[in-house]
């Protein structure tokens, strides 16, 4: 910031013995600036060296009144002494601030942006997982590294979305404690990612809402308003949630149980998920996925309150792929044997999630519908109510074609919604994703990753995270 002059700039030329002199002087007096700025304190406030007062609220050149202002009296000695002050300002302020950058310190609960976290604006890379040996040959293709580096911005807001979902999850899974109400717990998450990730509307935010299904319930279920839910120590929550930023959706899922009885239901469904995660690849059959993770996933048995039970798929809930603004873009990825045989392609993204149940292994739509989204390819539809109309574009504005709740349209200010909401989904317009339940008294249990398949370094895993 301040511009090193020259000694002699400003002065006429001086015998040799008189520059000399000059610089003898200069360089004892340079010492004496060192000496009482250490005594003092040494560095400058925060307007930084070259400011007009020091730390004991002196002027740089106190010494000598107006000559900064004079043209030609600027010398190595003022010089010397911004010099000097600026360097011991830097010291300062590394040594004395809290670190921030990666492994930095992030408040309980989350606050801090990860884009303050990480200044540089690069953000962890997730899991690498080599290719299958049929495409071993992509890892040295000059035409396939070249994608990669094309679709590098794309990857590097997943990653910061993935960063968002891990530094979330670890406080709601150390935070959360039965007796808690679960709309304290959803809201308490929500309003973490939009901490962490700067909502912007539609361009980064919370990707859908929180699903905190419990025990027989195995998705689509979050608190509306007003619900007074409270977690029991006996409940068995799977924690669903997702963040985007330019529609670029990270979708994860874990589950919380407070009663080591159900580790087991736990562990296995996490195994099936992880086989599901290695088999996935470029070219692999979809109906190939799930007849692994099948087999993985039913090898397991658990005893729950002293019964043995057959831990089951859920065969009618699958994985699926995601596009921007598109939480289901079209292929579905089966947890069990026998789905179709369309092939996974290379810069894809997938949501590889499995669901493990105690009860039939089947689920139905049961209860209070809270999820919905706006069909993806719906067109034009003529509508009679007004507050329909209005409705809808209240949808479009604030959630697109994201999935949304009932507590959603709360947060913004919409009443009275419920017939004009109907009235949307009646048309086709808005799609209602009831509770999915198996049969009462059965415990089910979800993990979920996303992954991206890259066209030259293999699968990355970007949600791995410490946990699972």
């Amino acid at each position: 910031r301040t511009r090193r002059a020259d000694s002699s700039a400003g002065a006429p030329m001086a015998p040799d013995d008189d520059v000399d002199v000059a610089r003898d002087v200069a360089d004892d007096m340079e010492k004496m600036t060192i000496a009482t700025a250490a005594g003092e304190g040494g560095a400058t406030p925060e307007g930084g060296a070259g400011d007009a007062t020091n730390a004991t609220g002196v002027g740089a050149d106190s010494d000598d009144d107006g000559d900064d202002d004079a043209p030609g009296t600027t010398d190595d000695t003022t010089d010397g002494e911004k010099k000097k002050k600026k360097k011991k300002k830097k010291k300062k302020k590394a040594g004395g601030a809290v670190k921030i950058g990666p492994g930095g310190k992030q408040t309980k609960p989350p606050t801090i942006p990860v884009s303050t976290l990480f200044p540089s604006g690069e953000y962890p890379v997730g899991q690498i997982l080599e290719h299958h040996a049929h495409n071993l040959w992509r890892e040295g293709d000059e035409e396939k590294r070249e994608l990669e580096r094309i679709e590098y911005g794309n990857y590097n807001e997943a990653r910061q979305c993935a960063e968002v979902h891990r530094e979330v999850r670890a406080y709601i899974q150390e935070w959360v404690k039965p007796g808690m109400k679960y709309i304290d717990v959803c809201e308490t998450l929500e309003n973490s990612v939009r901490k962490l990730i700067e909502e912007r509307g539609l361009e980064a935010g919370v990707a859908f809402p929180t699903g905190c299904s419990k025990n027989h319930v195995a998705a689509h279920w979050t608190p509306n308003g007003g619900d007074e839910s409270v977690i029991d120590k006996d409940d068995v929550i799977k924690f669903d949630f997702g963040v985007q930023v330019k529609g670029r959706i990270i979708d994860c899922a874990f589950t919380k149980t407070f009663n080591d009885m159900y580790d087991p239901l736990l562990k296995a469904v996490n195994e099936a998920t992880e086989c599901g995660i290695r088999a996935a690849g470029i070219d692999v059959r979809l109906c190939d996925i799930g007849a692994q993770i099948e087999e993985v996933m039913e090898s397991h048995t658990v005893e729950i309150n002293g019964k043995e039970y057959p831990v089951k798929c859920c065969r009618n809930l699958n994985g699926h792929s995601i596009d921007p603004y598109r939480i289901h873009a079209g292929k579905s990825v089966p947890i069990v044997k026998g789905g179709v045989e369309t092939k996974m392609e290379e810069g894809e993204y997938y949501a590889i999630e499995t669901f493990g149940t105690t009860g039939r292994g089947y689920v139905i739509e049961d209860g209070e519908c809270s999820h919905y989204m706006k069909n993806y390819d719906v067109g034009h539809v003529p509508l009679r109510l007004p507050r329909s109309k209005q409705l809808l574009g209240t949808i479009d504005r604030n959630f697109g074609t994201l999935a949304f709740c009932k507590r959603y349209l709360d947060r913004i200010g919409e009443t009275r919604y419920g017939m004009a909401l109907k009235n949307l989904c009646d048309n086709g317009i808005v799609q209602p994703y009831p509770p999915l339940c198996d049969i009462k008294g059965s415990y089910v249990a979800q993990y979920e990753h996303t992954i991206l398949l890259k066209p030259s370094s293999g699968v990355e895993v970007l949600t791995r995270g410490d946990d699972y």
